[in-house]
């Protein structure tokens, strides 16, 4: 690369492919690119996973029997054989100069291979001795290189990166790239696509120097300083691309004014039969003050399970009503739509609005359904009802997205469970009307870190507190002892003969559709000739026929059934306050959102519940799940501890192309980067709205963020 070119930017990197690094040919590049690895910017954003600081190396001479440690180490002599048993063992035995170590390998042949005399690893495990012998047993190890590599001892730090033994691919050889990709981009350097000011007030170092510096750090405080600054661009790309599209929907569209302080809502907030929370009220304060706007409202509502989410919504729904506009409310399932449309005849019975030519000059507010198994006949009658506006409200599923649901005047969209819709579907919902407002709900809270990276572009309200009259559940984890698992079969039997009504949540199954359908009527056939024999038992799964489900619902919600067998799809929607106990089998293998989504359907009458998780969690992760939905009841704490479990990329779906897309990045660990790149991506935004004058940082954001947001920096 001739000295003058100008610096690399990402897109100069993209297009170098790996083939013109020194010792790469067409072997080495099809096992690198099934590690995701095709150019140099692959490579270099391949980070170490960890280093190996030998300036804290420890010894094995110094190591006491007992103690967990890693030692740097080469291999002097390595063997296998079979046991007695018949099992693989291999045999190895370690120096550091200090003294010798054995480390064992059980059922592990491939490490006579991976352990060649001569390499040197990082072992990490717990020091033993075993007849006289010094030892570790399968320790955990990062082949670090080869005793005579070029590179051995040029620094006191050295990188161990991700490595695949499938795919043929180590960190040694992966070390060895990214030293002659960094010599031969050193001509240019890399391009810096933020201002020296921005750089200077947040304390960042060059780009240049981060990526030199996670490569091949000279000391540990240059390896935090490097991963800071790549971390904060991560984050930052993700606000910038955020922020910039909140700011273009409040700029670019002219959603509608609404009248908020009219007679039907006021109406309807007297009348409810409980007192609002305080946090229901500041929420619809805040509803109603986007609604008044003439900018498109954008808000997410968070609340936890049984917050009373429902409410604030219909206050929205209302606030348009009253104005002569008709509301649309969006569920991803029939049995939650049902749900909702009951909920809303219910609290809506009594309401009127303006009716020119009535013979009161009034009419009630009307409420309707519309979903995959509403009747042609029906669907007719409700597209006539909405084209004329005599129908207030449309309760539905993403059957509301197509045929016949023609709105004359869409003012306000509730769209429920949102996570379970796509960009695609709301935009759908919303081009049905001229711009209307838009409330996005979901009873899964999600951490606030997480919040400002996947809903930085909407607005927020949150529900924490509890409406008066809920009952807390008692959590209990039961393991596989059958005296402990028949103490819960008697709970619900006599919950049953106090007239209280039951759920049991079928094991999970990794495949989905008919297979479930399968397992769950197994398991219910099961039940009800051994546990719940004798108790009126329904079953429901996502294979039933719609009928076949609203059917079974209306039988439990109507106290014909006492237990109801179900998958998953009573996580969300199913209110029936007469049921007090819920036993989920296999819980270790639920995520903790879904664990306390299922827990949320008892304990919504004025009776004690009980959640019994049947448990055996094989690994550290499924008891750390089960123990903290034992500990606690608070949805949001439990999100916070969700993140933390299982990291973003799982938590955060698939919203959207980019966002669980983290190299460096981990939340919630990395929180006060996420603000910070935030509050830089407004500055950046206030100074340079269209971004003219950062182009490599608008190219990076679209790149990150594909075609759905191109038009956020078209001037």
């Amino acid at each position: 690369m001739p000295p003058g070119d100008p610096p690399l930017t990402f897109a100069d990197l993209r297009a170098i492919e790996v083939t013109r690094l020194k010792g790469v040919g067409p072997s080495l590049a099809q096992r690198l690119a099934q590690i995701g690895i095709e150019n140099v910017l692959d490579l270099l954003q391949h980070y170490p996973r960890r280093w190996v600081d030998r300036t804290k190396r420890a010894d094995i001479a110094d190591l006491r029997v007992g103690e967990e440690a890693t030692v740097d180490a080469e291999v002097r002599t390595v063997r296998s054989r079979r046991t007695r048993q018949g099992r693989a063992l291999v045999e190895a035995v370690v120096s550091d100069g200090t003294s010798l170590l054995n480390v064992v390998f059980f059922n592990q042949p491939w490490r006579e291979k991976q352990l060649a005399v001569g390499t040197e690893a990082a072992f990490f495990g717990k020091l033993e001795v075993y007849r006289g012998r010094r030892q570790m047993t399968n320790p955990v190890v990062d082949v670090i290189g080869r005793a005579n590599a070029a590179d051995e001892k040029t620094g006191v730090i050295v990188p161990v990166y991700p490595q695949s033994g499938k795919a043929e691919v180590f960190t040694w050889q992966l070390r060895g790239l990214v030293a002659d990709a960094l010599a031969r981009c050193a001509a240019r350097g890399f391009a810096e696509p933020l201002d020296e000011d921005l750089l200077d007030r947040h304390d960042l170092v060059t780009r240049d120097v981060a990526l030199r510096g996670i490569h091949r750090p000279e000391s540990m405080e240059e390896l935090r300083r490097a991963r800071h600054r790549l971390v904060f661009d991560e984050f930052l790309r993700m606000q910038v691309g955020l922020v910039a599209r909140k700011r273009r929907i409040e700029a670019e569209r002219s959603g509608i004014r609404h009248v908020v302080d009219g007679p039907l809502l006021r109406a309807f907030l007297e009348r409810l039969p409980f007192p609002l929370t305080g946090d229901q009220r500041r929420a619809i304060d805040e509803i109603l003050a986007d609604m008044a706007s003439p900018a498109p409202m954008h808000r997410l509502l968070q609340g936890d399970v049984g917050s009373g989410k429902t409410v604030v919504a219909l206050a929205a729904l209302l606030a348009g009503v009253q104005g002569g506009y008709q509301g649309a409310l969006m569920a991803p399932t029939e049995v939650l739509a049902e749900q909702h449309h009951l909920g809303s005849l219910r609290l809506l019975d009594g309401l009127t609005v303006p009716a020119e030519g009535s013979l009161l000059g009034e009419r009630p507010v009307r409420v309707e359904l519309l979903s995959n198994r509403t009747t042609a006949a029906e669907r007719r009658r409700i597209a006539a009802g909405l084209a004329s506006g005599e129908i207030d409200l449309l309760v539905g599923t993403h059957a509301l997205l197509y045929g016949d649901a023609e709105f004359a005047r869409l003012g306000v969209v509730v769209i429920d469970e949102q996570h379970r819709f796509g960009v695609e579907q709301r935009a759908l919902l919303r081009g049905k009307g001229d711009e209307p407002d838009v409330l996005v709900m979901t009873a899964t809270p999600i951490p606030r870190t997480a919040a400002m990276l996947v809903y930085g572009d909407l607005d927020r309200s949150e529900l924490r507190e509890m409406p008066p009259g809920r009952t807390p559940i008692t959590t209990q984890v039961v393991g596989p002892n059958p005296l402990d698992q028949a103490a819960a079969w008697g709970r619900l039997r006599s919950e049953v003969e106090a007239g209280r009504q039951a759920y049991v949540v079928c094991p999970l199954v990794e495949d989905r559709g008919r297979v479930e359908a399968r397992a769950a009527t197994a398991e219910y056939e099961r039940l009800q000739a051994e546990e719940l024999a004798g108790l009126r038992v329904g079953l429901l799964h996502g294979q039933l026929p719609a009928r076949d489900k609203e059917a079974v619902m209306e039988a439990f919600r109507g106290h014909r059934l006492d237990v109801l067998v179900a998958t998953t799809v009573i996580e969300v929607g199913v209110d029936v306050p007469n049921a007090t106990v819920m036993i989920v089998q296999d819980a270790d293998r639920f995520g903790l959102s879904q664990l306390h989504q299922l827990r949320g359907r008892v304990g919504r009458g004025g009776g004690a519940s009980w959640c019994f998780l049947f448990a055996d969690p094989s690994t550290p992760e499924g008891e750390e799940r089960m123990r903290a939905m034992a500990e606690s009841t608070d949805g949001f704490l439990l999100a916070e501890k969700d993140l933390g479990i299982r990291g973003a990329g799982e938590v955060f779906g698939e919203r959207q192309s980019g966002f669980s897309d983290l190299k460096l990045g981990r939340i919630p660990r990395d929180e006060p980067v996420v603000v910070q790149a935030r509050r830089a991506a407004e500055e950046i935004l206030d100074a340079d709205p269209d971004l003219a004058r950062h182009e490599q940082l608008r190219a990076e954001v679209e790149d990150l963020l594909g075609d759905a947001v191109e038009f956020l920096f078209k001037s």
